[in-house]
């Protein structure tokens, strides 16, 4: 059960992915060219660091009379946290800006330059940033040769203060006493204090100087553009989620299985040929579909077929929740599948209100059942045959579909009509006369006309519209058809980008995906005409 809901939140996610790509592809563009703009207009900055070395040699300290400290992990981050302390001290960005020049203040040196550690060395890297790389390699070498020189001033005058002890210490000794062991080393130390201060002892060393940079540290285009990638698409991924939680369209056929808890009777394609023969064929007759639209139709029509194993299913209504959904166009070329099968079949549009069948198969709109309900016509008379086109590689023996559409006269009370017992006549005789009898409906959503038929018929079939139909209209659908207790089959879904069936080759017809157990077509699964 985990693997499953873990499958299925990941097709959620790549549906997610597939269906928004363009947002998804305009933020990661746009997020990412903003970056890249803003980085190529700020302006460029160089860094240059130079870096000097602490001596660690405790001799000072030692000539001094110093006792010298260990060198324990902690003794020596002290030592480096004094160090950098040291050289972010003193006076050295007043007396670079003073040697410099090039505008220059001690505030402007101070900013420009950082000073930072190289680990647990006693080496210290002095850094300087400037719009010019000139000018940032000589604010870091002159900062630094500066405080080495301050530095060494520092220690020639620490060996002279201590020169000066020295010698005061002598001098309180007595003519014995120094040449005494105590006096011997007092002059000896003396002795060494004083090359050192002229020899300018200094702890502190150039490890190495700045050279002149020959790329900006800042900005960093490549790197910038990257963020900015990165965070367009993380932006992307929220608008994504954004519009798919206010998006309240049916966007996959599986939503369709999910909202109505049905079995998926077919999935029609987006279809150039469908949407000519919504609009209208061009001479009376219907014009066969090409070979892919024309096997989903024999697929939903051996889906159907099926359900004759348990009843007899001879009436069955196509509806959807709201105008649009294509259950017209779905209605008619299933009547087409079955009649092309060989199987009486009778198209019975019960959309009293807005009746688009006349004007779809070029017929004429009346007498249609308006008038057979009223009693002013007998059925016969009002049923008009078409010639129904066999599908390319099937030979020339045609097949002829019965119409009965709404009628020239519209009534203005259509729901009473649907609902009369002139409408269970019409009903039991198309039961009577043929092998399946397919009923346009008006929307359900829109109108209650055709309610009081769903418990009249065989079955009911349900279409949305991928893309178009709005999840609130088929949500609300489904409560209603739950309680009503009509016969339902199943969803078809309209327009999918993603289904259909699969092109199989030989004879340009498609495999129908639907077999019986001895490998039978959805043509021969077809109802046998009855006599």
């Amino acid at each position: 059960m985990d693997s499953e809901s873990t499958s299925l939140s990941m097709e959620q996610f790549l549906g997610v992915l597939r269906r928004r790509a363009p947002w998804i592809l305009l933020c990661v563009v746009l997020v990412a060219g903003a970056a890249y703009g803003f980085s190529k207009h700020q302006t460029k900055k160089y860094t240059a660091t130079a870096s000097v070395s602490f001596s660690s040699n405790p001799l000072d300290q030692q000539i001094a009379g110093l006792s010298s400290g260990g060198s324990s992990s902690s003794s020596v981050l002290a030592q480096q946290d004094s160090n950098l302390e040291l050289v972010s001290l003193g006076n050295m960005a007043a007396k670079t800006a003073s040697l410099l020049g090039h505008g220059l203040t001690q505030e402007k040196v101070s900013a420009s330059v950082s000073v930072s550690g190289k680990g647990e060395s006693s080496i210290v890297a002095i850094s300087a940033t400037s719009t010019s790389p000139l000018l940032a390699a000589a604010i870091a070498n002159t900062y630094t040769r500066q405080f080495v020189k301050e530095q060494q001033r520092a220690n020639r005058q620490f060996f002279r203060s201590a020169l000066a002890l020295v010698n005061k210490q002598l001098a309180a000794l007595s003519p014995a006493q120094r040449i005494g062991s105590d006096g011997l080393d007092l002059q000896d130390r003396a002795h060494t204090l004083g090359l050192l201060a002229e020899l300018g002892y200094n702890n502190v060393q150039v490890a190495q100087e700045a050279s002149v940079p020959s790329s900006p540290s800042s900005p960093k285009a490549k790197r910038n553009t990257g963020l900015g990638a990165v965070l367009g698409l993380l932006l992307a991924l929220v608008v994504a989620s954004l519009l798919e939680h206010f998006d309240r369209r049916i966007r996959e056929p599986g939503d369709l299985e999910e909202i109505y808890r049905l079995p998926m009777l077919g999935v029609v394609p987006k279809s150039a040929a469908l949407a000519r023969s919504a609009r209208h064929d061009g001479g009376k007759g219907t014009a066969a579909l090409p070979p892919a639209e024309a096997e989903a139709f024999g697929l939903i029509r051996a889906h159907l077929r099926f359900f004759n194993v348990d009843r007899d299913l001879r009436t069955v209504v196509i509806a959807s929740p709201a105008p649009g959904d294509g259950k017209t166009t779905i209605a008619r070329h299933l009547a087409e599948a079955a009649a092309r099968s060989g199987s009486r079949v009778l198209l019975l549009e019960v959309d009293l209100r807005q009746p688009t069948l006349a004007q779809q198969l070029d017929i004429e709109s009346g007498p249609g059942l308006a008038e057979v309900l009223i009693g002013a016509i007998p059925m016969g008379e009002a049923v008009q045959s078409i010639d129904v086109e066999a599908p390319p590689g099937e030979g020339t023996r045609g097949h002829t579909l019965d119409v009965l559409a709404a009628g020239a006269v519209l009534p203005h009370n259509p729901g009473e009509l649907l609902e009369s017992r002139a409408m269970d006549a019409v009903l039991e005789r198309a039961r009577s006369a043929y092998d399946l009898v397919v009923i346009d409906t008006p929307p359900l959503t829109a109108v209650s006309d055709a309610f009081p038929l769903l418990t009249k018929v065989d079955g009911v079939v349900i279409v949305g519209r991928v893309g178009r139909s709005r999840r609130d209209a088929t949500e609300q659908l489904h409560q209603t058809l739950a309680s009503s207790g009509a016969p339902l089959l199943g969803v078809i879904a309209n327009e999918s980008k993603s289904g259909g069936p699969i092109p199989y080759p030989g004879g340009g017809r498609s495999s129908a995906g639907v077999a019986s157990a001895n490998g039978a077509s959805s043509e021969e699964l077809a109802p046998t005409v009855k006599a």
